[in-house]
């Protein structure tokens, strides 16, 4: 029989590394496979200035996170290391971010950071130490299908699921990765730090960016790429122009708050310009999103996407928050389309469209890709 981590030997002769981020989540992952009997070794990325960031709440892989990994796996008895991934974090991650977001994106920096250096970078460094399997803290769950490879589902609890951060997740990669947490909620996780006796256990999680202090993207991006900030206009969907700005970037699609203009009815922006440094807004009708195309794609479905021409029904997130939602897909030469049977609002440009099975609980991932284009009645963008 099988053990926990869905592999044939047994606890003492399987070595896991755990990708140790100094939170509660991936601490507890460490602790129960230790507890259970197999060889662990944790890892910890240093992804950048962890100097600037020490004493700021709410930070992720950076210095004071550092320092309770080590804690933690000092706790433990298990050996662990810091590795130095700034470099690729900012080549892969941060540079990545601040370009998406000067062309009028709103990008999901998280998604990179697991496909470019967690399940990609780390996966390699956890084959050179011998391991069997990597396991992370994240809530997902992936459990073995008909032919014996690993498909990607919903965590059993739908407040903390994160299968839409990890949708870019290869077959090859899953084939490795193991999510322990994809059975708990938050509240199991705490209890059974306590039990484990971690220092973490009432730690507060990780909120925003981790490298954007206090949310300021703008602030990040100017700091990165100097002058290539430009002002422009304000223009209703209409063609009016209403007034001035400083930047796209301080701009996403859906803001309503912090226009700076005057006008007699509620407007909201509707799409950024890059090219001609607009900023389009109109009213709340205009961001109701009818269809996507998707770009970057990740399939981890059954049938080949080649077959899929005539176009299946499924269920779409278009943000992070909120459960899935029927739609139609359908491949095409450039991509993927969605159609949503239910329009959505503020569906934006470089954020993630994540494709389920259906929208029923523990739905299985079938994919997704960047949103490249959004449609809706009243404008396309």
């Amino acid at each position: 029989m099988l053990n926990s981590l869905d592999l044939p030997q047994p606890p003492e002769k399987t070595r896991v590394v755990v990708a140790m981020s100094g939170g509660v989540d991936s601490s507890v992952v460490a602790g129960l496979l230790k507890r259970d009997g197999y060889d662990v070794i944790g890892i910890t990325l240093q992804l950048y200035d962890h100097g600037a960031a020490v004493h700021r709440k709410g930070a992720c892989c950076a210095g004071q996170d550092i320092h309770d990994a080590r804690r933690v796996a000092e706790t433990l008895g298990i050996p662990h290391y810091v590795l130095d991934y700034e470099e690729r974090f900012r080549e892969a991650v941060i540079d990545r971010f601040a370009e998406s977001y000067l062309s009028g994106e709103t990008p999901i920096p998280c998604i990179e950071c697991n496909r470019s250096i967690k399940f990609r970078d780390l996966l390699a460094t956890a084959k050179e130490l011998g391991a069997d399997v990597l396991a992370t803290g994240h809530y997902v769950a992936s459990r073995r299908i008909v032919g014996g490879r690993r498909a990607l589902f919903q965590a059993a609890d739908p407040e903390r699921d994160q299968s839409y951060f990890l949708y870019a997740t290869t077959p090859e990669q899953l084939d490795m990765l193991r999510f322990p947490l994809g059975e708990l909620d938050k509240a199991e996780t705490r209890a059974l730090a306590c039990e484990l006796g971690l220092a973490v256990a009432d730690k507060a999680d990780s909120q925003d960016i981790c490298f954007v202090p206090q949310g300021r993207y703008s602030e990040v991006i100017e700091r990165l790429r100097p002058g290539a900030v430009r002002a422009g206009d304000i223009v209703h969907v209409d063609g009016r122009v209403l007034g001035r700005h400083d930047g796209i970037l301080h701009y996403t699609v859906g803001q309503r708050r912090g226009l700076g203009i005057a006008a007699r009815e509620p407007l909201y922006v509707v799409r950024l310009e890059a090219a001609t440094a607009k900023v389009v807004v109109g009213p709340r009708s205009a961001l109701a999103t009818r269809a996507i195309a998707l770009a970057d794609l990740n399939w981890l479905g059954d049938v080949p996407l080649s077959e899929l021409r005539d176009g299946i029904e499924v269920a779409v997130r278009v943000r992070s928050t909120g459960q899935p939602k029927p739609a139609w897909m359908r491949a095409t030469l450039e991509g993927l389309e969605v159609e949503l049977l239910a329009p959505q609002d503020g569906v934006s440009p470089g954020q993630a469209c994540v494709i389920y099975e259906n929208d029923g609980p523990r739905a299985r991932v079938l994919g997704g890709g960047a949103i490249a284009r959004a449609f809706n009645a009243a404008v396309a963008a």
